[in-house]
């Protein structure tokens, strides 16, 4: 281990039980996305108190800054560090000190924890920016769980650029992964997201008489199961590919039938070419099942997040670096998966490597998935994670 780890490490363990207050805080007072007004406030304040410069809001309700050496300059390249501020909407079950105060609103996916690790590591390289090879441009990112997500838009206000981002890293919390953890995946790794809007306007009426009527829940199931032979009929088997509906709404009764149907879907796939033929070919066939019937459609497709591709040289690299600092126990490779997340906006733009951090701990009961009520972490991996990001910037 050399001298700048063990700095590294000496500071991990000073700081922590700060920066467990920094994710308990931001736990109990989560803010949807957009709207991440305190957060953004509680970030430049704890910033400040560090006594990191350049600090700038983007975004509206985002944080950027920079730490800079004395051998540094703007000009340089700079290498991203990304931690995103927003919350979900879900009441949360746990019963612990920093439970939300705000009903309805949870860090159920961990974004919290992104947030403190972040503000730990920027601790921790802004008291060894002297020895660090590239500047380091910190990014606190409104907006992920939301379309057009917080990424893009921060891509086009210029992130990337002024002072220039050559490459990037982040984190996510794993609580599938036990603690101590760290999960990586070179190459294609997380699928695109569409959402998708159909509301199908009929003819209501008696149900004794649907021959009088436009059926407009015939239709619905039709659409849905006739979709499905979208990805299994014209999609390349070797293309994962999936498309769910979640939402089906039709406000009738046992002997009526309503006069209008809503459904609610998305659409993934790990194939840009093929999203674009997908969702043409998808509008094309819910419009010529609904005129069949005689009835009306309004379709609508949210464009989501584009596929998120770690950049294999830069994934490979970060993979050697944590097998020397948490051990090749810890460091494990990862699936595929058909999950999304913004962070693949900026993997369109320059190379990135986006790792899982594992939050899991039977004895803890931190295994909830993300997006459960009860969703908590192990908080040792925020050890793991600022150890993770430090070391990663000293390549």
């Amino acid at each position: 281990m050399n001298k700048l780890q063990d700095i590294i490490n000496l500071k991990v363990d000073s700081i922590f039980e700060k920066v467990v207050e920094y994710r308990e805080h931001l736990h109990k007072h989560p803010e949807l996305s957009f709207q991440e007004y305190e957060t953004a406030n509680f970030v430049e304040k704890i910033l400040n108190n560090i006594g990191i410069q350049h600090i700038e809001r983007i975004g509206k309700t985002g944080v950027t800054a920079l730490i800079l050496g004395k051998n540094h300059s703007l000009k340089d390249s700079f290498i991203g560090l990304r931690a995103d501020l927003d919350a979900l909407p879900i009441y949360e079950e746990n019963e612990v000190s920093y439970k939300s105060v705000n009903k309805g609103v949870m860090h159920a996916c961990g974004h919290d924890v992104h947030t403190s690790i972040l503000l730990g590591t920027a601790e921790i390289l802004n008291e060894i920016k002297e020895e660090l090879p590239h500047p380091i441009k910190l990014i606190f990112q409104p907006g992920e769980e939301k379309n057009p997500g917080g990424a893009s838009i921060l891509i086009n206000e210029g992130i990337l650029v002024n002072p220039k981002v050559s490459h990037m890293y982040a984190l996510h919390v794993y609580p599938e992964m036990n603690t101590g953890k760290i999960g990586y995946k070179p190459g294609l790794y997380m699928a695109s997201c569409d959402e998708i809007y159909i509301t199908i306007n009929g003819k209501g009426g008696h149900g004794a008489m649907p021959h009088q009527c436009i059926d407009p829940i015939v239709i619905g199931s039709t659409i849905i199961t006739t979709l499905q032979q979208i990805v299994s009929r014209n999609c390349d088997p070797k293309i994962p590919c999936v498309l769910t509906f979640g939402h089906f709404e039709a406000l009738g009764a046992t002997n009526v039938i309503p006069s209008k149907a809503i459904l609610k879907g998305t659409f993934r796939t790990m194939n840009e070419t093929w999203r674009e033929q997908a969702i043409v070919i998808l509008k094309k066939q819910v419009l010529n099942i609904v005129e069949s019937f005689g009835a009306h459609a309004e379709i609508e497709i949210s464009r989501g997040y584009p596929c998120l591709i770690n950049d294999e040289f830069l994934t490979n690299k970060a993979k050697e670096k944590l097998i020397n600092v948490l051990g090749e126990e810890n460091v494990e490779e990862l699936p595929i998966r058909l999950t999304s997340e913004d962070f693949s906006f900026y993997s369109q733009k320059i190379p990135v490597c986006f790792l899982r951090l594992g939050v899991g701990n039977n004895k803890k009961s931190t295994n909830y998935g993300v997006h459960h009520p009860m969703f908590d972490i192990d908080n040792q991996s925020i050890k793991t994670g600022m150890k993770t990001l430090s070391n990663l910037v000293l390549n």
